[in-house]
């Protein structure tokens, strides 16, 4: 069986491989809406441009 110190420390294990994963997920959404952002820019650009 497992101690109270063993439980405790899978448990603060899991929780930090959740909140790694957690601030992963929202960089990767931070970098596509500035992808977005990005590219609607650059279509204003072309846009203006052609005006």
């Amino acid at each position: 069986m497992l101690t109270s110190l063993t439980r405790v420390v899978v448990i603060l294990a899991m929780v930090g491989f959740a909140a790694g994963c957690a601030n992963t997920i929202r960089g990767v959404g931070q970098d596509t809406a500035q992808t977005v952002d990005a590219t609607q820019q650059a279509g204003r650009n072309v846009a203006r441009s052609a005006q």
